[in-house]
């Protein structure tokens, strides 16, 4: 079971740090990572950490967003900084990367349909 946190309203230019507890999946899973969607919008990637130590972020969030993870309490971070009103969506934090996901680079914003599992979603919105 995966429980995203830290959601809430901000303030353009403000920060928020959302928590991803994986109560779970991830002693089996290669990867934890966000997702984002708004209503009538696709869902697009936002960043995702790899067992392997690599990490990933959308162009729209570099530099602005960090993903980080705490392997001893099963949970994953996004400190989003420097919010824009363009951010506003219902994050969902992801495990069990399969074909896209693997190679996000590669597959613009689709990349994020292939998480194995996802949580209920933590709403964020920029005003």
């Amino acid at each position: 079971q995966l429980v995203e946190s830290g959601g809430g309203s901000v303030q353009a230019g403000g920060s928020l740090r959302l928590s991803c507890l994986d109560s779970g999946y991830s002693a089996r899973s290669n990867c934890m990572g966000w997702f984002r969607q708004s209503p009538g919008k696709a869902r697009e990637g936002v960043a995702v950490t790899y067992t392997s130590g690599t990490t990933y972020y959308d162009d729209s969030v570099k530099g602005r967003f960090t993903i980080s993870q705490d392997n001893a309490k099963n949970t994953v971070h996004l400190q989003m900084n420097m919010l824009e009103p363009e951010d506003t969506a219902m994050y969902y934090c992801g495990v069990d990367c399969f074909a896209r996901a693997l190679s996000p680079a590669n597959y613009s914003g689709s990349w994020s349909y292939d998480f194995g599992y996802w949580g209920q979603g933590t709403q964020v919105t920029v005003s």
